[in-house]
């Protein structure tokens, strides 16, 4: 049996994630592989419940430490019920957002530090990591036009947060990359979907069969 891969994108609001993740998805699946496609928070039943704990209600409804609790439990659940055994039968798994999500927002953008992240995230998945990851980039202003432009209302607590968070999530991100560069490909998000997709398939080159 082939081995199976699992492969996260990240990046901030309004980069594109949901539609390159299942663009992604049919790419792979186009080329003969099973494909899992899930999401972060939720991918699983107990991980869905907690979703909408963590994203409904007002911006204050938790603090930056009841949320990243949150999320390494939702985490936890997902990875135990939904990612490891896909993988482990041989499927590709493809995830809008994981780890990285959480280093960025309540790590850094919320000041709670990545290696409290971190260890949560051994203590909920073992410390689990992606075989790749691909982080969708651009500017904070360019990605809430293109919200904007799509008609695109702020819908959960995270969009809903100001501007200067944003930018910290942004340059979070580019941190996490620089810190692994193998693991963490940076990916240009402006431009057409199609052309996206196909930057997408270039940072998985080497990985694929």
């Amino acid at each position: 049996m082939k081995p199976g891969r699992f492969i996260t994108l990240e990046g901030g609001e309004g980069v594109g994630k949901s539609t390159q993740a299942k663009a992604l998805a049919a790419a792979l699946r186009a080329r003969g592989l099973d494909v899992v496609e899930t999401r972060e928070p939720g991918g699983s039943d107990g991980a869905e419940a907690i979703r909408r704990l963590l994203l409904e209600g007002a911006v204050d409804r938790w603090n930056a430490r009841a949320e990243a609790l949150l999320f390494a439990a939702a985490r936890a659940d997902h990875v135990a019920r939904t990612i490891r055994p896909a993988i482990e039968a041989g499927r590709w798994v493809v995830c809008d957002r994981f780890l990285d999500s959480s280093i960025a927002y309540q790590g850094g953008a919320d000041g709670l530090g990545d290696e409290a992240i971190r260890t949560l995230h051994a203590i909920g998945s073992a410390g689990y990591l992606p075989d790749r990851t691909l982080l969708l980039d651009m500017p904070v202003f360019d990605a809430a036009f293109r919200q904007a432009e799509a008609g695109i209302a702020n819908s959960d607590r995270f969009e809903k947060r100001d501007e200067a968070f944003h930018d910290r999530v942004a340059e979070s991100f580019r941190r996490i990359a620089a810190q692994e560069p193998v693991r963490i490909r940076t990916i240009n998000a402006q431009g057409s979907p199609r052309e996206v997709t196909a930057r997408l398939i270039e940072a998985l080159a080497d990985l694929l069969p």
